[in-house]
């Protein structure tokens, strides 16, 4: 049997077409199914209190030497005037 040019090319675009809408109907059914659960309220609070609030010593030497590394510098070229949380 010979297929035409055309008739190869639409058939291989449409499995394509029908194979990434499935793929979609099927991600948005898991999501459906699945869904989010919402992450307590006292265990974001509770991370947030074992950050640190003050800046150490040890936290602007690694901030240092992170930027002098990436800036391919001495680690003495670099002066941290302030820092604060973002």
């Amino acid at each position: 049997m010979d297929y035409s040019l055309w008739f190869v090319c639409l058939m291989g675009m449409g499995t394509v077409f029908f194979g990434l809408v499935c793929i979609i109907i099927l991600t948005k059914l898991m999501s459906a199914v699945l869904g989010k659960k919402p992450a307590p309220a006292q265990s974001a609070s509770r991370s947030a209190d074992a950050l640190p609030q003050t800046v150490t010593p040890e936290l602007v030497a690694a901030v240092s030497a992170a930027l002098a590394e990436e800036l391919g510098t001495d680690i003495t070229g670099i002066r941290i005037i302030s820092m604060k949380k973002v």
